[in-house]
């Protein structure tokens, strides 16, 4: 199976033409008619190698998005993966740290750094050993990128 790494590569939705509000009962629907268009045992005799190839390419992405976003732990990771990425391109980093620099509070169960306004950034374990992630302050509007390790 890919790793959510590879996902970002890919927009989930845009190639079901989906949004992410959108209900499971809708990606569905848009699923289906898109699978039927590219299914290869549907395509119109006449069509050229290359057409015939991209609309394999397409209808092997339209199936890996459903997998991904019919169920309900992927379709999470994704969504917040993707928030991230979102975050990155928008918004500067103030910094770039490891794993390493955070604090682990046991009490919270989650690592911490502090921020120069005083608040401070909070990165729960499971993200940690995930890929790396952009977090929020949680007072003020800076963000920090946090690498799993140097």
């Amino acid at each position: 199976m890919r790793s959510m790494a590879n996902d970002l590569q890919k927009n989930w939705y845009s190639i079901l033409g989906a949004a992410p509000t959108d209900e499971l009962q809708e990606l569905k629907q848009k699923y289906q008619r898109l699978v039927l268009m590219f299914h290869p045992d549907k395509q119109k005799p006449g069509l050229s190698e290359e057409e015939a190839d991209l609309h394999l390419q397409r209808f092997i992405d339209v199936d890996q998005a459903w997998k991904v976003l019919s169920n309900e732990e992927s379709r999470r990771k994704f969504d917040l993966q993707l928030r991230a990425h979102e975050l990155k391109q928008r918004w500067p980093v103030d910094a770039c740290v490891t794993v390493e620099d955070m604090n682990w509070d046991s009490g919270n169960e989650c690592y911490s750094y502090s921020c120069r306004c005083g608040g401070e950034f909070h990165l729960e374990k499971e993200e940690a050993e995930e890929e790396d992630s952009v977090v929020c302050c949680d007072t003020c509007s800076l963000s920090i990128e946090v690498k799993r390790s140097t």
